[in-house]
């Protein structure tokens, strides 16, 4: 099985967008907490508005929804930092730099 690899388009702005993953629709919302110095993600059924995941920390390293597996979102969201894939995205760089993917397996 080969390995689909999609960028999600962010800004280094806040942004609440629907987007189809996996053949889902989906609505995301990023926004930067200032608190934590970091980006975080919402992730809302595109439907229905329901909550499905909040405030998902915007990490590098880790499939961001590798505890979520029971959703069923049926894929993977990674954070790359050019020129150092572990740097955690910043206020500025977020979408420069810094891009949030999803990955899922084709047959």
């Amino acid at each position: 099985m080969a390995l689909n690899t999609f960028k999600i388009p962010l800004l280094n702005v806040p942004q609440d967008f629907t987007i189809t993953l996996s053949n889902r629709e989906l609505r995301m919302v990023s926004k930067w907490n200032d608190e934590g110095q970091i980006w975080v993600i919402d992730i809302y059924d595109g439907v229905t508005e329901e909550s499905i995941v909040a405030n998902i920390p915007m990490i590098t390293g880790a499939d961001l929804l590798e505890q979520y597996e029971y959703l069923g979102l049926n894929g993977r969201l990674v954070v790359f930092t050019d020129g150092d894939e572990l740097a955690v995205p910043t206020l500025e760089n977020l979408g420069v730099e810094s891009n949030l993917y999803f990955q899922n397996e084709s047959d």
